[in-house]
C-alpha cells in the first residue's frame, strides 16, 4: 500500500509559496548580533513603543484563561459599535486584521480570480493570494508612491478584490474617499486596510463600509492600542458580508485576554490618542533629521513609521551595521526598495539613538567610497 507523499499532495499553488517573511523576536536577534537585549531599540515592527493601556494590562490579570471565548464577540462587537457609531451586526472581529484578511480570502477568492494590489504593500495579501492560487495583479505606486488611480480603477473591472492600505505599508501614504468611490464602482470587493489610520490626518471610511456600500474596512489595535502580541483586529462592513464571515469563520478567534485588553483600551481611548500624538511627533522629529543627513531622504508618512530612501551604500549592509549597534530596522525584497530602511517612530531616546547610530554609518560609508575612490586612482 503506497504512503502518503505530503510533497506530491500539496494543492498545486502551494508548491512553488513564496513564504511571508515575519520580524524575529529581539531576544533573537539580540542573541546573534551579540547586543543586551536592554539595549535594543526595535524599530522594525511598527509596534506601539509604549505598550499597552494600564487599564489593558490590570483587565488581562483577571481573565478566565480556562474558559472558553465567546465565539459570537458580543461583548467585543457591541463596544467596537458604539467606537464607531455604527450597527453591532457590521462588525467582525479576529485574531489580528490579517485574520481577517485570510477570511476574506477563504470566502470570496477562489483559484483564478484577480485580486489587485499597489505595490510596494502590504506582503499578506499577495500571500494569501498565493495559498488559494489567485492571480495577483500588480498596479504599481508612482515615483512619489502615490496611486496611480486610472490604472488601478481599469485594473480593478473584472476583479474579484482589490486591497488598498490607507496609510499605505511601507510608504505611509493615504487613499483618496474619490478614489475609493470609483473601486467600489467597478464591481471588485474593496478592502481599505486602516491598520494605521489613527496616526494619520485620514478620515476612516469605517462608517460608510457599514451604511451598505459594498467595501470592507479593517482595524487592528495591535498598533494604537499595543496590543499586537494579543492579536486582536477587525473589519467593519454591510451587514451581509459580516453575517457571512461570522458563519464561515473559527468559533473562538479572540481569545479572552485579547477580548479584556479591547475592551478596556476602548475606555481609555484618550489616553491612547494623546500616545498617538506622541509617536507622530516623534516621527515628525525623525523625519527632520535624517532629512538633515545628505545621504537620506524620507518619504512624507502619515503613519507610525517612515521608509527611507539611501543615497550611498545598501540597504541590507545598513541594517547589519544597525543591527551591530542595537538599532533594528527593516529592509525589503522588493525591487523598488533595494535602497530603502523602514523605521519604525519610537520613544525619544529610540530616536536619538537611530539618529546617532545612522549618522555613525554614513560617515563610515563616506570613508568607504573615499578610500574606493583613492584605489581606483
Amino acid at each position: 500500500m503506497p504512503r502518503f507523499d505530503p510533497t506530491r499532495a500539496l494543492r498545486p499553488a502551494l508548491r512553488d509559496m513564496v513564504p511571508y517573511t515575519p520580524v524575529e523576536p529581539p531576544a533573537e536577534m539580540a542573541a546573534r548580533y551579540g547586543v543586551a537585549p536592554e539595549s535594543v531599540v526595535k524599530l522594525d515592527a511598527n509596534e506601539n513603543p509604549y505598550g499597552a493601556s494600564p487599564r489593558a494590562l490590570d483587565a488581562i490579570r483577571n481573565v478566565e484563561a480556562h474558559r472558553y471565548p465567546d465565539p459570537d464577540q458580543r461583548r467585543v462587537r457591541a463596544a467596537l459599535a458604539a467606537r464607531h457609531n455604527v450597527p453591532e451586526a457590521c462588525i467582525v472581529a479576529g485574531a489580528g486584521s490579517d485574520e481577517l484578511i485570510d477570511l476574506l480570502f477563504r470566502t470570496y477568492v477562489e483559484p483564478g480570480d484577480r485580486i489587485v494590489i499597489c505595490s510596494p504593500t502590504f506582503g499578506m495579501y499577495a500571500f494569501d493570494a498565493g495559498l488559494l492560487g489567485a492571480e495577483v495583479v500588480d498596479v504599481p505606486l508612482r515615483e512619489d508612491w502615490s496611486i496611480d488611480g486610472d490604472a488601478l480603477v481599469a485594473a480593478t473591472v473584472g476583479a474579484k478584490a482589490v486591497f488598498i492600505p490607507t496609510p499605505n505599508n511601507p510608504t505611509g501614504g493615504l487613499l483618496s474617499h474619490e478614489l475609493a468611490t470609483r473601486l467600489i464602482e467597478t464591481g471588485a470587493l474593496l478592502v481599505v486596510d486602516e491598520a494605521y489610520i489613527e496616526f494619520s490626518h485620514g478620515e476612516s471610511l469605517a462608517a460608510r463600509a457599514a451604511s451598505g456600500d459594498p467595501f470592507v474596512v479593517l482595524r487592528t489595535f495591535s498598533k494604537w492600542a499595543g496590543l499586537a502580541g494579543l492579536r486582536v483586529g477587525y473589519g467593519v462592513m454591510p451587514e451581509p458580508v459580516a453575517t457571512t464571515l461570522m458563519q464561515v469563520k473559527q468559533p473562538y478567534g479572540v481569545s479572552v485576554a485579547a477580548e479584556a485588553a479591547v475592551l478596556a483600551s476602548l475606555e481609555d481611548t484618550a489616553a491612547l490618542d494623546e500616545r498617538a500624538l506622541t509617536i507622530v511627533a516623534e516621527r515628525d522629529r525623525m523625519a527632520d533629521a535624517l532629512r538633515a543627513m545628505e545621504w537620506l531622504e524620507p518619504a512624507p508618512s502619515e503613519a507610525n513609521f517612515i521608509l527611507v530612501r539611501m543615497d550611498r551604500g545598501d540597504a541590507s549592509d545598513v541594517r547589519e551595521a544597525l543591527r551591530r549597534r542595537g538599532v533594528f530596522v527593516r529592509t525589503f525584497d522588493h525591487p523598488r526598495l533595494r535602497q530603502h530602511l523602514r523605521i519604525s517612530a519610537g520613544t525619544p531616546a529610540d530616536t536619538d539613538r537611530v539618529i546617532a547610530a545612522l549618522r555613525e554609518v554614513g560617515e563610515e560609508l563616506m570613508t568607504d567610497s573615499m578610500t574606493g575612490n583613492e584605489a581606483a586612482r
